[in-house]
C-alpha cells in the first residue's frame, strides 16, 4: 500500500469508528508505529483528523465540549492530585499566585491552604471558597458567572486582572497542542486566561496527559508563553521532547 493510500484509509477509519489507536493501525497496515505517528501528524496538520493521546479522533471532535466542574472532577483524579502536590512546591511565602478555574487548579488551592503569607488571585468562585477559612489572602476578579465551571469571565474580570501583577500563574487547559498552543472550549474564558498570562512573571501549565494532542475551540496563547509544564508520566514523548527543546521545563508528577 502506498503512503497516500494508507493515509486515506486511516482517515476513513477515523471517521467510521470515531477513534483509532497507533498500535492497532500499526498492526493493520503492517508498518511501524513511528510511521503511523508521522502519518497522523501530517493528517492532523492538514485538518483531516485530530491527533489525540495514543491515536486520533475525527477533526474538531470535542472542541466545543465544556463539561461541568463536577464531571471533570471524576476524571484523572490521581494524576491531578500528584500535579497539585508538585505545583505547590513551586510556591514560596510572600508570593502572589494566579489560579484560573478548573479541577487541577482547585486541587492546587487545597495544597496551598496552610501558607501564612500568600495572595491568590482567581476567577474561580469555588477556589475562593476553598481558601475562605485560611490565612491566605484571596482576590476574586469579579465578572459574569459561568455556572457549569464556577468561573467569572467577561470585561470586568479582564479589567481587574490588568490592574494586578502576579509572580506565578498556574494555568489549567482543556487542550494542549504543542504546535497550536493552549486552548479552552469557552471564548470568554480564553480571553480571561490570556490576560492572566500577560500579568504573570512566571507561567506554568498544569494538566494531565490526556490534554495533549487536543485542540479546543478557542486559543488562549501559543505554547511559547510558558516557562513550565506540570503533567504526568503518560505525556507523549514527542510532546515532551518538543517542549524541552523549546526551553520549557517539564515536571513529571
Amino acid at each position: 500500500m502506498l503512503n497516500e493510500e494508507r493515509k486515506r484509509a486511516i482517515v476513513d477509519l477515523v471517521n467510521r469508528e470515531g477513534r483509532v489507536l497507533v498500535a492497532d493501525l500499526s498492526r493493520q497496515f503492517d508498518t511501524s508505529q513511528v510511521t503511523i505517528r508521522k502519518d497522523l501528524e501530517q493528517l492532523h496538520e492538514q485538518g483531516l483528523i485530530h491527533r489525540s493521546h495514543g491515536g486520533a479522533i475525527p477533526p474538531h471532535e470535542g472542541a466545543l465540549e465544556d463539561p461541568a466542574l463536577s464531571e471533570k472532577e471524576q476524571l484523572h483524579r490521581k494524576e491531578k492530585l500528584s500535579i497539585a502536590s508538585a505545583a505547590a512546591r513551586f510556591v514560596k511565602e510572600g508570593q502572589v499566585v494566579i489560579l484560573d478555574s478548573g479541577t487541577t487548579t482547585t486541587a492546587i488551592a487545597r495544597m496551598l491552604r496552610n501558607f501564612r503569607n500568600l495572595t491568590i488571585i482567581t476567577n474561580a468562585v469555588n477556589i475562593a471558597a476553598e481558601l475562605s477559612n485560611t490565612t491566605v489572602d484571596v482576590i476574586l476578579t469579579g465578572g459574569t458567572l459561568r455556572k457549569n465551571s464556577f468561573s467569572l469571565v467577561g470585561p470586568i474580570a479582564e479589567d481587574t486582572l490588568r490592574h494586578l501583577n502576579a509572580d506565578l500563574l498556574f494555568l489549567g487547559v482543556d487542550g494542549f497542542d504543542v504546535k497550536y498552543g493552549l486552548s479552552t472550549p469557552n471564548l470568554l474564558e480564553s480571553k480571561v486566561n490570556r490576560v492572566m498570562t500577560e500579568v504573570s512573571q512566571h507561567r506554568i501549565a498544569v494538566c494531565d496527559s490526556s490534554k495533549f494532542g487536543r485542540r479546543s475551540l478557542s486559543l488562549i496563547s501559543p505554547t511559547s508563553v510558558l516557562h513550565g509544564v506540570i503533567t504526568d508520566a503518560a505525556i507523549p514523548k514527542a510532546d515532551l521532547n518538543a517542549l524541552e527543546k523549546n526551553g520549557i521545563e517539564v515536571t513529571i508528577a
